[in-house]
């Protein structure tokens, strides 16, 4: 199974480097195909530049550049639209995400899992330097999204999570553009009918730079898509589902000549795959 990993980078010179590399040195180290994929989302100090050198150095590094729409969620939808493995995983760029919980997602995803998702609020999680404010408010918006859910996880907001390839697609349209993402791809993946493995995972506060989250400026993009994916999972009577769209299929190819031509007294799938 080969894995991709994108990391969307925003002006991160100070810890890019230590971060693509110490990815790869693990993966090689567990024998794992991987690919790994930093967006610089226009950035504006010697990211690219570190980028292109490594890219250089190794065939398994690629680094793209997005010249905007600028923001997190644009970056990462950017690079899921280029990875090519059967398995993706988002890490941050600032090393904050442990590249031997990495492997760990692999392992999840290589038993057959469709999404691994980790928790750095369970027992065998760590998390070290993490600020107070933030943290409060973390547990805060995770709770919330727990009992609106009632799925019982808690770290649905961490960026750091791992999906088949068929997920990605299944997931679509993703609309958010910001930090949003980060919860609009697991809980609609839960939403949709995938599989998941939650596993404790560890978590350090950066050491260089300085973190994009803006928090007075996330509150109600958050809770925009939240409810977007709530309103779908109590009112769209399981359009979206996984296993409905592979029913709708099934049928309709089920129903089309042997020939591939289209016959217009056959019933046809909506044009937007629902």
């Amino acid at each position: 199974m080969k894995l991709s990993v994108v990391i969307p980078a925003y002006n991160e010179e100070g810890s890019i480097a230590q971060t693509v590399t110490a990815i790869a040195q693990r993966l090689d180290a567990e024998s794992i195909e991987r690919e790994i994929i930093v967006v610089d989302d226009g950035s504006t100090d010697s990211t690219g530049e570190i980028m292109q050198r490594l890219q250089s150095e190794d065939g398994g590094i690629r680094c793209v550049r997005n010249d905007g729409p600028n923001g997190f969620g644009f970056a990462v939808r950017f690079g899921l639209g280029l990875f090519t493995g059967d398995a993706v995983v988002i890490m941050m760029a600032d090393l904050s995400d442990s590249p031997e919980d990495l492997v760990s997602y692999y392992r999840v995803l290589e038993d057959g899992y469709d999404c691994a998702f980790g928790s750095r609020f369970m027992p065998g999680a760590n998390v070290s330097g993490y600020p107070i404010l933030k943290l409060t408010l973390n547990r805060a918006a995770n709770a919330f999204i727990r009992a609106l859910f009632g799925h019982g996880y808690n770290d649905t907001t961490n960026a750091f999570k791992g999906y088949r390839r068929e997920v990605i697609e299944t997931v679509q349209p993703l609309l958010s553009n910001h930090f949003n993402i980060t919860v609009e791809l697991p809980l609609k993946a839960i939403v949709r009918g995938h599989s998941y493995k939650i596993v404790p995972i560890s978590w350090s506060d950066r050491t260089s730079g300085e973190s994009k989250l803006r928090l007075q400026e996330m509150g109600s993009r958050y809770l925009y898509i939240v409810l977007v994916v709530w309103l779908e999972h109590h009112l769209s009577r399981g359009d979206y589902r996984r296993s409905e769209i592979a029913a709708r299929l099934s049928h309709w190819h089920a129903g089309r000549p042997a020939t591939g031509s289209v016959d217009p007294s056959q019933p046809r799938p909506p044009a937007d795959g629902s």
